[in-house]
């Protein structure tokens, strides 16, 4: 289904700044599309909840506008926005049933009884909760908590469900599991959602698009496969996922080529257009490992030896001692078999280390 490119948010210049000095957001203008599943990621301290929470209206823009769903939010008191967010800590009401949970909302509107039930019953349908109306939040697990939260937020009908690092307390297993329920529930109500996460990878499996944001700013926009594979700079590469960055200074040949002058990697020509200081930078997983050196003149190759051998099941984290880098080379190492003493590998071998040169970016330093 083709995406429909209508915001339902704009951020128009939007900063935010504590305490008559502090700027926790950093003149940001975003836009978030009607129906998308949009995340907001970055580390501590990056801006992302203090913008959540402006969409919520629990705090108030220092300069410019939140328009949501056509309308500036400015004179908007949170209980009247068409959004409805989800806590980190869920908020379940201890002494109310999980049916009461779900209905809170609706009867301090003043909904009619009849009705406050159809709609929490189907919210609780909604996220597989049916016939737990009955219960107590302390005779649900982590996991159901959470639907609980969710189906109070959804039982409303917002425009947008703001979510404020919703998996945050719950185990690694079930966190993955609930990765996959929440895409499905916004697909299946299809409303707009908007997380803030700084768990790169719960970002990644998720959301249409992210915001990569550090120091009240925004860095880049784009599709998790974007963000991965097309990094716009050296704190987006380093920030999703594993990366290796090779510093060094690139002069042109050509128009499409260029020559990159690296302690580590000696000269390597390329393709590109960047010029003076950059960082080449390479996946893990896209390293492979080799007795005898390449003859591919489409690869990058350097010699290099096993410091340590980190094993996680599925693939091996191998590091290795390359002299001029910084720091050790990481190569992911599928373990395709059950033979582990077929990929195994042990400190002090030597090794080449090589990749496609198309597989490596080079980002201004």
């Amino acid at each position: 289904m083709a995406q429909d490119k209508t915001p339902i948010i704009q951020i128009k210049d939007v900063s935010k700044i504590f305490n008559g000095s502090v700027r926790a957001v950093n003149h940001v203008n975003l836009e978030v599309y009607r129906g998308e599943f949009f995340a907001l990621l970055g580390p501590s301290g990056c801006g992302k909840t203090t913008l959540l929470r402006m969409l919520a209206g629990f705090e108030t823009p220092s300069e410019g506008q939140v328009i949501i769903d056509g309308h500036d939010m400015a004179k908007v008191a949170p209980n009247k926005r068409p959004v409805n967010m989800v806590f980190q800590s869920y908020a379940v009401f201890p002494h109310m049933t999980v049916a009461e949970n779900v209905a809170y909302g609706l009867k301090i509107e003043g909904c009619p009884k009849n009705e406050i039930k159809q709609r929490a019953d189907e919210a609780l349908e909604l996220v597989k909760l049916g016939g737990y109306g009955k219960r107590k939040p302390d005779e649900l697990s982590g996991g159901q908590r959470q639907r609980v939260a969710l189906a109070r937020a959804l039982v409303k009908r917002p425009s947008v469900l703001l979510l404020d690092e919703p998996l945050s307390a719950l185990d690694a297993k079930l966190r993955e599991a609930m990765q996959l329920e929440l895409v499905k529930l916004q697909q299946t109500v299809g409303i707009t959602f908007v997380i803030v996460t700084h768990d790169q990878s719960e970002a990644l499996s998720m959301a249409n698009r992210a915001a990569i944001m550090e120091g009240g700013q925004v860095r880049q926009v784009a599709k998790p496969s974007d963000l991965y594979e097309n990094p716009s700079s050296r704190f987006v590469a380093d920030f999703i996922g594993k990366i290796n960055l090779f510093d060094g200074t690139a002069t042109k040949i050509s128009g499409e080529e260029i020559k990159i002058s690296s302690s580590a990697l000696g000269e390597v020509a390329m393709p590109g257009k960047a010029e003076g200081n950059i960082s080449l930078a390479i996946r893990p997983e896209k390293i492979f490992l080799a007795d005898e050196k390449p003859t591919d003149p489409g690869v990058i190759s350097v010699r290099g030896k096993v410091r340590e051998v980190a094993y996680y099941g599925s693939f091996s984290n191998v590091f290795m001692d390359v002299a001029g880098a910084a720091s050790p080379l990481l190569v992911d190492v599928g373990n395709l078999s059950r033979d582990i003493e077929y990929y195994t590998f042990k400190s002090g071998e030597e090794h080449w280390c090589y990749w496609r040169k198309e597989d490596a970016l080079v980002l201004n330093a």
